[in-house]
C-alpha cells in the first residue's frame, strides 16, 4: 500500500542518517585503537545511548540498526579488495538518500507466510514497521529451497521506486556428479561467438537479443532527462522513466539468457562451458 511504502520510504531514511553518523564517529576513532572490527564494534555498542537523544531509532528494530553500523567494515573490506586487485579507490563518504537505497533484518524481526506455494503469493510481516498493517503483500518469483530458517531478509527500493525482498538462506551444496558418471552423449560444449551469442558442439548457433528499439527510447527518454533543471519534481520524475527503460531492457537480457538456459539444462544431462 502506499502507506507502507512511506514507512519503508522512512525507515530507509533513518537507516541511511544512522549510517553517516556512525560513519563520522567511526573516523574520529584512531587506527590504533584495535582491528577494524573493533573501532566498528564500538560505534555499533553507542546505539543504546545514542536512542535516547535520537527518539526515531526506537521505532526501527534493533537488528536493523545495528546491520547499517556493520556495513560500514563490509564498506571498507569491499574497497580493500578491490585496492589488491589494482583499482584507484578513496574512502568512505556519506550517503545521499538516493545512494542509501536498503535496509536488512538479521535472523530476526521478520516472518514470511508462503499462501500459495512456488512462484504465488506470500506475506512479509515486518517488526516496527511505522504503518497500521505490516503485513505485506508480495509476490515470490521463486519457491525458496529446503532451508532450516532464513538468516537475512533485505528490503531494496529500486531505482524505478519498486521495492524487493531478497531472502538470505543456507543451505547444503549439492555435490558434483563424477566424470565417469556422465554419459558424453547428454553433454554440449558452449563457446561464446563473436558474430553470434552462443555457438555449441552440436552446431548451433544463437544469435544475440536484439534490443535496437529499447535503445533508442532510452536515448530519447535520456535527452529529455538532461533538458530538466536537476533534482526538480520534472527531472525525478524523468529520472524514473529513464529507470524504467533500463529496467525493461535488463528484464529482457535475464529472461533471454534464462531460456537459453533452461533449454540446455533440459536437453542435457551435464552442461561444460568452453572458454
Amino acid at each position: 500500500t502506499t502507506e507502507q511504502r512511506g514507512a519503508m520510504d522512512w525507515q530507509r531514511n533513518t537507516v541511511r542518517q544512522l549510517y553517516n553518523h556512525a560513519l563520522n564517529e567511526f573516523e574520529q576513532i584512531p587506527e590504533d585503537t584495535g582491528t577494524l572490527r573493533q573501532r566498528v564494534w564500538m560505534v555499533r555498542d553507542t546505539l543504546p545511548a545514542l536512542k535516547d537523544w535520537w527518539p526515531g531509532l526506537k521505532q526501527v528494530y534493533s537488528t536493523v540498526l545495528q546491520k547499517a553500523v556493520e556495513r560500514i567494515r563490509d564498506n571498507i573490506q569491499n574497497l580493500g579488495k578491490l585496492k589488491a586487485k589494482g583499482y584507484d579507490v578513496g574512502s568512505l563518504n556519506w550517503k545521499r538518500p538516493r545512494d542509501f537505497r536498503s535496509f536488512t533484518y538479521r535472523q530476526s524481526g521478520f516472518e514470511l507466510d508462503k499462501k500459495s506455494g512456488p512462484n504465488g503469493r506470500g506475506v512479509l510481516i515486518l517488526k516496527k514497521l511505522k504503518s497500521k498493517t505490516r503485513e505485506i503483500p508480495i509476490r515470490l518469483h521463486r519457491d525458496l529451497p529446503d532451508h532450516n530458517s532464513i538468516k537475512e531478509v533485505t528490503l531494496k527500493k529500486d531505482s524505478t521506486g519498486a521495492w524487493y525482498a531478497s531472502f538470505c538462506i543456507e543451505t547444503e551444496t549439492p555435490d558434483k556428479p563424477a566424470v565417469e558418471d556422465i554419459d558424453p552423449d547428454d553433454t554440449v560444449g558452449l563457446d561464446l561467438g563473436v558474430l553470434s551469442f552462443i555457438h555449441d558442439s552440436d552446431g548451433r548457433s544463437v544469435g544475440r537479443l536484439e534490443l535496437s528499439d529499447e535503445r533508442k527510447r532510452l536515448e530519447r527518454e535520456q535527452r529529455s532527462l538532461s533538458r530538466k533543471e536537476y533534482e526538480s519534481n520534472n527531472w525525478e520524475k524523468q529520472r524514473r522513466c529513464v529507470a524504467k527503460v533500463h529496467a525493461q531492457m535488463s528484464n529482457k537480457k535475464h529472461d533471454f539468457k534464462h531460456k537459453l538456459a533452461h533449454f540446455y539444462t533440459t536437453e542435457y544431462d551435464a552442461v561444460f562451458v568452453e572458454n
